[in-house]
């Protein structure tokens, strides 16, 4: 398999205006259309962590629209960690 079918885990903790302007929704439905399978949930901190597993370039695709400009809010910055999928994650929610 190439680099681009192999199934991946994405963490991604964005920072910025990113709490209660639909942030989460944006993420899910981004998620939803490249057929990840994850979560998106508000942290103490004012960030929004991201899970998403699913093929490598669909990670990477939701990658680039979270560091995009057409998110809500603003996004000050992206940290990200990639490993491997567990396989556990079903659908994509907000939590």
């Amino acid at each position: 398999m190439t680099e681009n079918q192999e199934n991946a885990r994405l963490t991604a903790w964005v920072r910025g205006r990113v709490q209660g302007v639909g942030f989460r929704w944006w993420t899910r439905a981004r998620a939803l259309e490249l057929g990840l399978t994850g979560w998106a949930r508000n942290t103490d901190d004012g960030r929004v962590e991201v899970v998403a597993e699913g093929p490598h370039a669909s990670c990477v695709k939701l990658l680039e629209l979270l560091r995009g400009c057409d998110t809500p809010g603003r996004v000050d910055g992206v940290v990200e960690r990639w490993s491997e999928p567990r396989g556990s994650l079903g659908g994509f929610v907000e939590r």
